[in-house]
Order: C-alpha cells, then sequence, then structure tokens
C-alpha cells in the first residue's frame, strides 16, 4: 500500500495536484480509500460515491418496506433528499422510520448498521454543493478504466503469468497516460489503438 500511495500522489503531483484549486477523492466507502486520502491529500475533500449510497440505502429501505411499490416510492424520496440535502436530514428521516419499524429484529439491525454508516461518513456526502459546483458526486470515471482494465487483461483465450500480467499492464498504463512515447521514442507517430 505504500508504494501505491507513494506512486499515486507522484502521478497527482505530475498532474497538477500542486496548482488545483480544489482536490476531490471519491471513493466507495472502503476504509484504505479514506487513510490514503488522509495521508497523502491532507487538504482533499473527501466524497463516498452516490451510487455506493443509495446501494446502503435501498439495502434499508427494503429491510423498513416489505411491499416493493412502497420501498420504490420512499426511496424516491430518500434519493432526493440525498441529493438536495445535508446527509443528517436522510439520517434523521431513517431514524424515524426505525423507531416506528414493526419488522424482524434482522431488517432491524439492517437499517441500524445503514445509519450508522451515513453518520460516520455524512462529512463525505454534500452532494448538493457538489452538484451546485459542478462537481463529480461519485467514482464512476475510475470504476470505468478498472473496468476497462479487467476487459484488457480478460479476453478470450488470454491466460497471463504474473511476469507476462505485469508488463501487459504497464504497457497499457503507459498507453493510457499519454506516455507511449517514452517507452518507445523511436517509433514516431505510431498509436496502439489504431494498429
Amino acid at each position: 500500500m505504500e508504494a501505491f500511495s507513494a506512486q499515486l500522489h507522484a502521478e497527482a503531483l505530475r498532474r497538477g495536484l500542486g496548482r488545483a484549486k480544489r482536490v476531490i477523492v471519491a471513493g466507495d466507502g472502503a476504509a484504505w480509500i479514506w487513510n490514503l486520502a488522509q495521508d497523502r491529500f491532507k487538504e482533499a475533500v473527501q466524497r463516498v460515491d452516490l451510487y455506493h449510497v443509495k446501494q446502503l440505502l435501498w439495502a434499508a429501505v427494503q429491510a423498513l418496506y416489505s411491499d416493493p411499490a412502497q420501498a420504490k416510492v420512499w426511496m424516491r424520496k430518500m434519493k432526493n433528499l440525498l441529493r438536495r440535502s445535508p446527509c443528517v436530514k436522510v439520517i434523521h428521516t431513517l431514524e424515524e422510520a426505525l423507531h416506528d419499524m414493526q419488522e424482524t429484529q434482522a431488517a432491524r439491525r439492517t437499517v441500524e448498521k445503514e445509519i450508522h454508516y451515513l453518520k460516520n461518513n455524512q462529512n463525505r456526502m454534500d452532494y448538493a454543493s457538489a452538484i451546485a459546483r459542478g462537481e463529480p458526486v461519485g467514482s464512476g470515471a475510475i470504476e470505468s478504466t478498472c473496468r476497462q482494465y479487467q476487459c484488457r487483461m480478460k479476453r478470450p483465450g488470454q491466460f497471463w503469468t504474473p511476469k507476462g500480467d505485469e508488463a501487459l499492464l504497464n504497457l497499457e498504463s503507459a498507453w493510457r497516460n499519454q506516455r507511449w512515447q517514452w517507452l518507445f521514442p523511436h517509433i514516431a507517430g505510431f498509436h496502439p489503438s489504431k494498429n
């Protein structure tokens, strides 16, 4: 993790981190992401990916309402509240629903777990301000990049040794980061995607 953290920070500096007026670290809520952000990007705004928060809310809503139609209506209300208001309003709404809840203990634990998560991360969920600034509210760009790497490495009939896997990942990363010419300066004008 230390090597990755150092490489990521160095790449961010090469890409203009020192000149950035505002830095955002978006993640799916995993603790290692926030630890890395605190270590290498102390001044960054931390933001939990809205899609992941919606998944958590959906788990809570399904525990609260066994009727799918009612759950869907309530989920729409929660998504709108999350996008337009401070997260604390969502938390209070869930706590009120939990108080009135007649479901099983397992369902109550699900809702309590999601409330706990929201409370612990509410400072990372100011989506209304992000939307007003035109900032991303999720980690979709990096999720897409990860998926593209996975698709490149898992094509039919491809089998990689650890050494070959590492080599292809390095080549793929050099191409994606516009550094192909650093590896092959003697081949002017070559673009791997056109070959």
